[in-house]
């Protein structure tokens, strides 16, 4: 049901085959009363079948299509379908197949042949570079936009052989590699020569999804119901003509097929680099225990790592511990439930302000030269921002998205700069502080001596759902959660250049949210020890890019970005021991908007004397 813009006048014919009625209208009528009646009869009968076709819910819009037997000239003029921008939507699995018969397709018939297992992968220890994640081969992007397969493509438009849309999406891109010295260190996550690897902590986020419920500006759910709403009254040409018969497909917070394929992909990555690390629970008789939260997403997200990690089936290699993810629990892998400065705006959702500046000068031109091509509706700089969260959201869900055509390389630069406006928040430091609090006491094996809402003392003082002396723990959470830890970590690094500003991108920025929290971003906190050096050491690793430890108290300055891991964890006491967790979660304290206030540390004004 393309619409194509037919001009004749101020007529716009919506289907092709409608040009040669147009066109036989124009000439005497050479045909019988008989042959007319019928012709009436079956556009009465077709008109009737395409309104049960929309009754039926094939577009969940709720409105009706209307059929009328005369129009004139005026009324020809056919604006976008009512169904236009409604949602769309496909069930599956049905509720009650007719063929399911599970007693006749069992998952296990015996007969499994040769099962002898062979020796652990140790990928990082044994191979001579590091395997590096390059984005998403299942996605499609435009043509016109960065690098394609076979360089320098004829037909390609883009400026920049090395643009790649998905890394300029914030922290809706999908992971990739950070480069080697992406943040400051020659180095990579494979073992230096003189170590060995005792043990790994690894955290990371949930893969794509679709848009969450709540938003505080933009939205693409709240774009497609004003888009619907206005149906009547606009129509799209040019590179928005595809809006024209345009319906929302998004579903709301769950896993998108690839985000599903992003952790099943990273537990098989995680096994070839750190399998061998099992070995220690055949010798101890035990097996890991892997933390997640009771979300859907975070739960299935635990669920594909542990597939790709263990394989199927499941039971018996690991042990998962799905925290409640609601208020009154306490959560370190979801804090802000428990810290309700964390949920009050003014106080958490400081990038706000900056997100509207920022969007008003980036998108200006965009705007402008957009609108050109939508008659009748106004759009504002709200409505193009949802449009390029549009093409993100669209495509990790769907595979490609026609919105990401209708922006240049310097607007989608900007895009993914919005998002760096989150840095600088002044609970950060408290919400990081619950985890930080759990990674101490993992690392010097001992309890964490006193609980306060940021952990939950009933799991974590039971050493079966919280052990102390695993060499492997891997964590599910979300993205703002790890951004939280690295600030409460005092990663200084990331913060070098300062405040960021909302008037332009400042060059080699060293804080970029599309590096530090994509859709399954993962950090890895490496234990190791040395030849080198008398102590065992600690390095992070955050999307395969070694991050200096300088910011932490005692830390050197190591070319691989080693800490003593006993100077580590006196430097994060004493960090923990400075938060004022009460304060800065429950504290009557206030921050004016914008940069009147600043802060580089995630904390808030200090508590009066």
């Amino acid at each position: 049901m393309a619409k194509s813009n037919i001009e004749s006048g101020n007529t716009y014919i919506p289907y092709p085959e409608l040009e040669e009625a147009q066109e036989y209208h124009s000439s005497p009528s050479k045909h019988s009363k008989k042959q007319l009646f019928l012709a009436f009869f079956a556009g009465v009968l077709a008109c009737g079948t395409t309104q049960l076709f929309y009754a039926s819910g094939r577009f969940a819009s709720g409105q009706t299509n209307h059929c009328s037997t005369a129009t004139t000239k005026n009324d020809a003029q056919v604006l976008a379908p009512p169904y236009v921008g409604s949602t769309e939507i496909h069930r599956y699995p049905p509720t009650h197949p007719t063929n399911a018969n599970p007693t006749l397709f069992p998952s296990d018939v015996g007969y499994p042949g040769g099962t002898p297992t062979g020796a652990e992968p140790a990928v990082i220890v044994t191979a001579p570079s590091y395997p590096i994640q390059t984005g998403a081969a299942q996605l499609v992007k435009p043509d016109t936009l960065g690098n394609k397969p076979g360089k320098g493509k004829k037909g390609s438009h883009s400026k920049d052989k090395d643009f790649d849309l998905f890394k300029k999406w914030g922290n809706l891109s999908p992971w990739y590699s950070v480069e080697k010295g992406g943040f400051g260190l020659g180095s990579d996550p494979i073992v230096p020569g003189t170590c060995r690897v005792t043990g790994l902590h690894f955290l990371h986020r949930h893969g794509a999804r679709y848009p969450t419920a709540w938003t505080n500006y933009a939205g693409t759910a709240q774009l497609a119901e004003r888009l619907n709403k206005a149906a009547a009254k606009w129509t799209a040409t040019g590179k928005l003509d595809f809006l024209n018969t345009w319906t929302y497909k998004l579903g709301e917070e769950l896993l998108t097929p690839f985000g599903r394929q992003q952790l099943y992909d990273l537990g098989v990555s995680m096994r070839l680099k750190y399998g061998f690390l099992l070995k220690n629970f055949t010798e101890t008789n035990t097996i890991p225990v892997f933390r997640t939260e009771s979300q859907n997403r975070m739960l299935y997200s635990s669920m594909n790592f542990a597939l790709g990690f263990f394989g199927y089936p499941l039971e018996g290699k690991y042990q998962q511990s799905i925290t409640i993810e609601a208020q009154n629990f306490s959560n370190s892998l979801a804090p802000y439930y428990a810290c309700p400065n964390a949920l009050t705006p003014g106080r958490s959702f400081r990038s706000l302000w900056y997100l509207e500046q920022w969007t008003a000068i980036y998108l200006k031109k965009a705007l402008h030269r957009l609108q050109r091509h939508l008659k009748g509706y106004e759009l504002t700089i709200e409505d193009v921002y949802s449009m390029q969260q549009m093409c993100a959201y669209e495509t990790v869900a769907i595979g490609y998205s026609k919105f990401c055509e209708m922006f240049t390389e310097k607007e989608w630069e900007g895009f993914n700069y919005s998002y760096d406006s989150s840095f600088g928040a002044p609970v950060a430091r408290a919400q990081g502080y619950g985890w930080i609090k759990e990674l101490v006491a993992r690392l010097t094996h001992t309890k964490i001596a006193d609980h306060n809402p940021a952990t939950n003392a009933t799991l974590d003082d039971d050493p079966v759902t919280f052990p102390l002396d695993h060499s492997l723990y891997v964590d599910a959470t979300h993205e703002v959660v790890v951004l939280n830890i690295i600030t409460a970590l005092n990663l200084t690094n990331f913060a070098a250049s300062g405040p960021l500003p909302w008037t332009h991108i400042p060059r080699h920025r060293p804080f970029e949210v599309s590096k530090l929290a994509p859709f399954a971003t993962n950090v890895q906190f490496q234990l190791l020890e040395c030849t080198s050096v008398p102590q065992p050491q600690i390095r992070i690793i955050i999307n395969d890019g070694v991050v200096p430890l300088t910011g932490i108290k005692g830390c050197p300055e190591h070319p691989d970005g080693l800490c003593p891991v006993d100077t580590f964890v006196n430097a994060q006491k004493e960090l923990l021991a400075e938060t004022d967790w009460d304060w800065e979660c429950n504290g009557n304290w206030t921050v004016p908007e914008g940069p009147e206030w600043i802060t580089t540390t995630g904390s808030p004004p200090k508590r009066p004397n």
